[in-house]
């Protein structure tokens, strides 16, 4: 416990991420399931393996992007459940540099990113519809599924496991220092020591003692002894927690809410459902204002490039960022109640309020009054007025807040307009 502490403290400062899904099925563009979703057998899959070729692959322009975005971690798919590698394996013929592409994506990717001064992660999928000793005929996501052809094949289950944690050791050795190692997923009886979890993190740990391991391994992270493939932080998908993520004796597990841009993880061609940056900025103080993370998703295309939709909002969110980061980096949750207006998040003696709602009048603080030493707006840091309106002291229920008043009947940042509150030192 003592040791995940330190670890996940770079993790709790940096609270935003890019998680990128790219792989042969950026070409189908159907969604990275698409194997699964169409029952696609190996050769009906295989004409994307055999024409992957992403010629405008660029990872410099994607660490740009997440950079320019305020991300300070990036996390990206290095084998996904269809089992196509990005990375140079010794283990398999299954990977890019057998490809058109003829070259080794993740260390591009590593090299990049570092350059960047953004913290390394890689996503491995523990399943794998392609390994010939992979479960596959009856299991719940197997393509093959219901293919009568499987239904009596002897597979040697621990031939995988020795593949997949051979593969993990590859991904960590390979490439220097990585920050976070994702796995996805388990799932029905898949789970925990049917992958030899404890072996496979004990050998992690030996190779990366400081790298953090998500909980997709199986085991109960809540619990008050979890496992030691439990992980180091809880993954909800899709979802932000709505008291944020408790152990039994109360204590706060670090957790990382990981979200699309659009309703895809991987590349699909006809999914323009994207969110809107307000959406992305109010997620991220959702997250923050609760203890958690945010990794947010992008899928590049076919040729290597992140769309241009998802390249505009990260954009968007970068320049909010600029303005706001401070109350986003090494921010918590307040102890105060959640204010009708909008969202807290804290950090030592600064207190930041995330106004959305506007309202008729004074915006009212719940609790401070007497307890603000100075307010500031914090886009452009200029001074906002600590008082009480006279008609206030007519309500007996609200005397013990604090009022700001902003000029003008619109915010100043319709999206999140946040404002600094430095508190007096109890």
């Amino acid at each position: 416990m003592e040791n995940r502490e330190e670890r996940t403290k770079w993790f709790l400062d940096d609270r935003f991420g890019m998680f990128i899904h790219w792989g042969l099925y950026a070409i189908p563009a159907r969604g990275e399931w698409v194997r699964s979703f169409e029952k696609l057998s190996i050769e009906d899959y295989q004409p994307f393996f055999d024409e992957f070729n992403p010629i405008h692959y660029d990872p410099r322009v994607w660490a740009k992007a997440a950079k320019g975005a305020g991300q300070k971690y990036a996390v990206l798919t290095t084998k996904h459940h269809d089992g196509f590698c990005l990375f140079e394996s010794k283990l398999t013929e299954y990977k890019a540099t057998n490809t058109p592409a003829k070259r080794d994506l993740i260390k591009e990717y590593v090299e990049a990113f570092r350059a960047e001064g953004i913290k390394v992660g890689f996503y491995y999928s523990i399943i794998d519809w392609y390994h010939d000793h992979y479960p596959k005929y009856g299991d719940r996501q197997h393509p093959m599924r219901d293919n009568e052809r499987y239904k009596d094949e002897e597979i040697d289950f621990d031939q995988y496991l020795e593949y997949m944690h051979g593969q993990v050791r590859e991904l960590l050795t390979n490439y220097g220092k990585i920050d976070v190692m994702w796995f996805d997923f388990s799932y029905d009886d898949m789970t925990g020591e049917k992958w030899r979890a404890t072996e496979l993190v004990e050998m992690i740990r030996s190779l990366q003692p400081d790298i953090l391991i998500d909980n997709r391994l199986g085991g109960n992270i809540k619990a008050s002894n979890p496992e030691v493939y439990a992980g180091d932080f809880y993954s909800p998908e899709q979802i932000v927690p709505p008291q944020g993520i408790l152990n039994e004796n109360g204590v706060q597990v670090p957790w990382e809410a990981c979200i699309t841009l659009n309703d895809h993880w991987g590349y699909h061609a006809h999914d323009k459902n994207y969110k809107s940056p307000k959406q992305v900025i109010r997620t991220l103080v959702e997250c923050v204002s609760k203890n958690g993370n945010f990794l947010l998703n992008v899928g590049p295309d076919a040729k290597g490039e992140i769309p241009s939709e998802s390249l505009e909002i990260l954009e968007a969110v970068g320049k909010w960022m600029k303005k706001n980061g401070e109350s986003i980096y090494g921010c918590g949750a307040s102890s105060l109640p959640k204010p009708e207006w909008g969202r807290y998040t804290k950090k030592g003696n600064l207190l930041y309020a995330h106004v959305y709602d506007r309202g008729i009048g004074p915006i009212y603080f719940q609790g401070l009054k007497g307890k603000i030493k100075k307010a500031r707006l914090l886009a452009d840091g200029s001074e906002i007025k600590v008082q009480t309106p006279w008609m206030a002291e007519q309500y007996s229920d609200i005397s013990s807040g604090a009022f700001i008043h902003l000029t003008g009947a619109q915010l100043p940042d319709e999206w999140d307009t946040v404002i600094e509150l430095e508190l007096f030192e109890e």
